[in-house]
């Protein structure tokens, strides 16, 4: 590896790792939100929300409009990250431990990976392959033998399936955008986009089921709307347009093994020698992605 690829890799895996870091609470989070407040509530009055905070931040910027083209594009982003992945996520965690979503999003880097391919023109070598399912194995069998994952599989799992379509082609299609738009620019008009959509779903809910939560579900609620949908995909999209969309999205075998972390951090909960191991394994396959070649 020269040392100009060198610089351009940290430079993505930089602003990817933040986004997977920030990312790594949102199904705790979504967990939390959805005890209390409707899945439907939750799923686009976050969208709405931050979609007030991109007007804002595109308004203080100037940000020029996207061609006629770039909205089309920016449609898919919408449906995949903005509308997909958080009503089918909030919809399957009503029934399903984050936990048990973990492992079914464990899935989303190696589709992250096929949209790159398909939508991004991007052709990863046979040893990123080998090292991209190796993580998702190893991430999966942990998650199974260590008990986090409990029963067969049912609605939630349909749910949370389709989540990972939706979101792994918003990731591609919005990676391969940012290179044009940046990646604040491209999630800021994704909100906007999806705004005709968003606004009535979530005042139907809200009319339908008034929203009455204590403070744990409203903290929830205003992390997945700020930092989630919002301020995690500046360095998301930031990190998949600089490094390639299929390499920077296998950072996110990462997330499930944060997600643990978080739990041990904040809830108290024990970390195992084979979660350490889990871990350790995970890394390995992530170094091996960002070393292949494209």
């Amino acid at each position: 590896m020269t040392a100009q690829s060198s610089a351009i890799a940290r430079k993505s895996i930089t602003p990817g790792a933040i986004g997977v870091l920030a990312f790594s609470l949102s199904l705790p989070a979504t967990r939390v939100a959805v005890h209390d407040l409707d899945p439907w509530f939750v799923a686009f009055g976050r969208a709405v929300g931050a979609a007030l905070l991109a007007w804002a931040y595109l308004t203080i910027v100037a940000a020029p409009r996207p061609t006629r083209s770039q909205w089309r594009r920016l449609t898919i982003v919408a449906l995949g990250v903005v509308v997909g992945f958080p009503l089918f996520t909030s919809l399957a965690l009503t029934t399903q431990t984050s936990a048990h979503g973990a492992v079914v999003i464990t899935a989303l880097p190696a589709m992250t990976a096929v949209f790159a391919v398909l939508r991004a023109g991007e052709r990863p070598r046979p040893r990123f392959w080998v090292a991209a399912l190796g993580g998702l194995a190893a991430v999966v069998a942990f998650l199974t033998l260590s008990g986090q994952v409990r029963g067969g599989p049912g609605a939630a799992d349909l749910f949370l399936l389709c989540a990972v379509i939706l979101c792994g082609l918003g990731y591609a299609e919005g990676g391969a955008l940012a290179r044009d738009l940046g990646g604040a620019r491209t999630i800021g008009w994704a909100l906007i986009i999806a705004l005709p959509a968003t606004v009535p779903a979530t005042l139907v809910s809200a009319w339908l089921r008034p929203p009455h939560a204590g403070a744990a579900a409203w903290s929830g609620f205003a992390y997945l709307t700020v930092v989630s949908m919002f301020l995690a995909f500046f360095a998301w999209y930031a990190g998949l347009a600089r490094g390639g969309i299929a390499k920077v999205g296998q950072l996110q075998l990462i997330q499930p093994v944060l997600t643990l972390a978080w739990s041990a951090l904040l809830l108290g909960e024990p970390v195992t020698p084979a979660a350490i191991a889990a871990a350790l394994l995970v890394l390995s396959c992530v170094a091996v992605t960002q070393r292949a070649r494209d």
